[in-house]
């Protein structure tokens, strides 16, 4: 096995604990926090953040090996673009089940709008 340089060593740790932190507050969040609108951004957020930092510290570690892996990149877009997409499907379930989650709309005339006092 290859030594890797103490500069890489130092980053590579630091994006696993980054990431370890990142998954740990996010797992912290979908247990405490209240409802499910809340609940959500753990997950969706900070465990993609966590999930990512890891993926990067591999694909580094290797990288520098001379073995570069595709595994790391492919996992990460499938991460990227499948987190988004079930959050917004938990979502929409929440707000068909439980309408009363939906925030009420905007008067009109209320800040932002045109025509609104100053």
């Amino acid at each position: 096995m290859n030594t890797l340089p103490l500069w890489a060593e130092i980053v590579i740790a630091a994006l696993l604990v980054g990431g370890a932190g990142f998954a740990l507050v996010g797992s912290w969040a979908l247990a405490k926090l209240s409802d499910i609108l809340k609940r959500l951004h753990g997950p969706s957020k900070a465990t993609t953040l966590g999930v990512g930092c890891v993926l990067i510290a591999s694909a580094l570690a290797f990288a520098l090996q001379g073995k570069p892996s595709l595994h790391e990149l492919l996992i990460t877009l499938f991460l990227f673009i499948t987190a988004p997409v079930s959050a917004h499907l938990i979502v929409q379930a929440a707000l068909r089940l439980d309408p009363g989650l939906r925030p009420p709309a905007p008067r009109p005339g209320g800040v932002g709008q045109r025509g609104a006092p100053r």
